[in-house]
């Protein structure tokens, strides 16, 4: 191959290895306007995706704060005005049955998700009101079936107690410091509610307070 033939031939080879250069910095430079415009998409997705997550979540804690304020359907409510809080001795006229709160023994009933089968002091009970407990009591107008899911509710439930109470006058009653509820089966989807919103709820006067180690009998 004479030297002219050989010049071109390699001219031509450095053409054609500098188009193949040219080639693929182009595709290089696509990939990369590729790259950055899936993860600009993606990036903006899980922008607006995050927002909208924290936008509901933040509706759902304010919704959830609205129904906590919401006052359970049917329950009765006594201003705290109403209900001192003094500890004395012997027993109490409450205006109320089972009572809400007011003045009460210094004893409290242990309400460590305690079921007692007979009926309990109710200026104990009262004391275990004013450390956030609920309390629920029955009559004989309660199943059996009811008083028996009742008790393993309450089993379950730190800050609970429950108990019978012939002299009330609805089936099954719950009460917490200030607040009461009447039902007539365990099935009443007001029962988790009540539960729910007050033990240890707002209403409690001293919240935190023991529930254990107080009277079993």
């Amino acid at each position: 191959m004479s030297k002219t033939s050989k010049k071109a031939a390699s001219t031509a080879r450095r053409a054609k290895i500098e188009e193949m250069r040219r080639a693929e910095k182009a595709r290089e430079r696509r990939n990369r306007i590729i790259t950055i415009t899936l993860s600009t998409v993606i990036v903006a997705g899980l922008v607006g995706w995050g927002g909208y997550a924290l936008n509901s979540a933040n509706e759902k804690d304010e919704q959830q704060a609205a129904e906590a304020k919401k006052p359970v359907r049917g329950e009765k409510s006594w201003a705290k005005k109403e209900l001192t809080q003094n500890h004395v001795q012997g027993a109490v006229d409450y205006p109320m049955n089972p009572p809400v709160g007011g003045d009460h023994n210094q004893a409290w009933m242990t309400c460590d998700g305690t079921v007692y089968t007979k009926a309990i002091g109710k200026e104990n009970a009262v004391h275990s009101l004013e450390h956030g407990a609920v309390w629920i009591t029955y009559n004989d107008k309660a199943s059996e079936d009811d008083i028996k899911a009742l008790s393993d509710k309450v089993s379950k439930t730190p800050y609970t107690l429950m108990s019978p109470d012939e002299e009330q006058s609805g089936p099954i009653m719950l009460s917490a410091w200030g607040k009461q509820l009447s039902v007539t089966e365990a099935s009443d989807s007001r029962v988790e509610q009540f539960l729910s919103k007050y033990v240890q709820g707002a209403q409690t006067p001293e919240p935190g307070a023991a529930c254990t180690g107080g009277l079993t009998a």
